[in-house]
């Protein structure tokens, strides 16, 4: 029993506490690099004047601790998911905690090249921090002016690091009251369509060899309460095939904040709300000459198209979207010049 408890004191000083496997994607990363930083304050100990950096890193591996443990329940968890500052905080300690560790390496000639290839990803090949950085000559005895250009390239790299991760938490936030305001509108526009019959009109008149032939989405030749609903369900269909297109793209995500959930919904909703309004131009007679519909079916399949349509306003927001996860999980670009490889991929 003694020996137990000596080998969990060992671990909690080494490797730090062991959480709950239902962690997610992120909480497994920073473990995983917390442990490492732990692995190499150990290795550091008793070597003299490390003791000051040893005490910053184990401090803020202690905020990491904190964090990593999960947010408050109940209603204060709302608020710090919108605010993601559990999220963050364990970031930004996690960082300030591999500095600290880096900062008094003794093998820090070795562990310069990688240190190379991770802080360029955020640094332009301009950015006098990384001009210093690569020119760096470490093959003889390293100096604390060394080490000074070492951490300030990598606190840099990692202050750019974290400020992605508030671009795409604030990207996230925007996308959920997006969602919200079309699911709100969409919601509304059926329940008016059911309650009042026709208020939005959206059968249309076709002039063919015979009379004037009325058309609506529900099949009849009079508006009824399901028109609405049904535009919108084709138009959500039709979005549908749009986000399959979308998930293919992407790649599995590891990142804090994954907005792939978000851009479906939008590009769900969206389908749904641009198949109303585009049955309501063709109500209007705005393609009257162009598009001919003269059944319910071809009604259906063009909410369909609509639905898809979409797809062209979103896509702005799909590459927008591309851009804020790019810098969360920045990959260097491959054969570049290391003098210019400084720039995000």
């Amino acid at each position: 029993m003694l020996d137990h408890e000596v080998m969990t004191m060992v671990e909690d000083r080494l490797v730090g506490p062991v959480f709950g496997a239902e962690g997610a994607d992120w909480q497994l990363t920073v473990e995983s690099r917390a442990r490492r930083v732990r692995a190499d304050l150990a290795a550091y100990e008793g070597v003299p004047g490390t003791e000051h950096a040893r005490h910053a890193a184990f401090a803020s591996l202690a905020v990491v601790d904190a964090a990593l443990r999960g947010a408050p329940r109940r209603w204060w968890s709302v608020a710090s998911w919108w605010s993601g500052w559990h999220i963050e905080r364990a970031w930004r300690a996690l960082h300030e905690a591999e500095i600290a560790a880096i900062s008094i390496d003794p093998e820090l000639a070795g562990r310069l090249p990688g240190l190379r290839a991770r802080i360029e990803v955020y640094l332009s090949s301009d950015d006098p921090r990384w001009k210093a950085l690569y020119e760096l000559d470490l093959s003889g005895a390293v100096t604390a002016a060394d080490r000074a250009v070492v951490v300030d390239a990598l606190r840099a790299a990692f202050d750019a690091s974290d400020d992605a991760h508030a671009a795409a938490r604030a990207l996230r936030n925007k996308l959920v009251l997006a969602t919200v305001a079309l699911f709100v509108l969409n919601t509304v526009l059926g329940v008016l369509g059911l309650v009042r019959p026709g208020l939005v009109p959206l059968c249309i008149q076709e002039q063919e060899s015979g009379p004037a032939k009325v058309v609506c989405p529900s099949g009849g030749s009079v508006p009824t309460g399901w028109d609405v609903w049904l535009a919108q369900m084709f138009g959500t269909l039709g979005a549908g095939l749009s986000v399959v297109v979308l998930l293919i793209r992407r790649r599995p995500e590891v990142t804090p904040y994954v907005l792939t959930g978000y851009q479906a919904l939008i590009k769900v909703l969206f389908g749904a709300t641009l198949a109303v309004v585009g049955l309501l131009a063709f109500s209007a007679g705005l393609a009257h000459g162009i598009v001919c519909i003269g059944s319910q079916a071809a009604l259906l399949l063009w909410s369909v198209l609509l639905g898809y349509a979409q797809h062209v306003g979103t896509r702005m927001l799909d590459k927008y979207a591309d851009r804020i996860m790019d810098d969360v999980r920045p990959v260097p670009e491959q054969g570049a010049d290391r003098p210019e490889a400084g720039t995000r991929s």
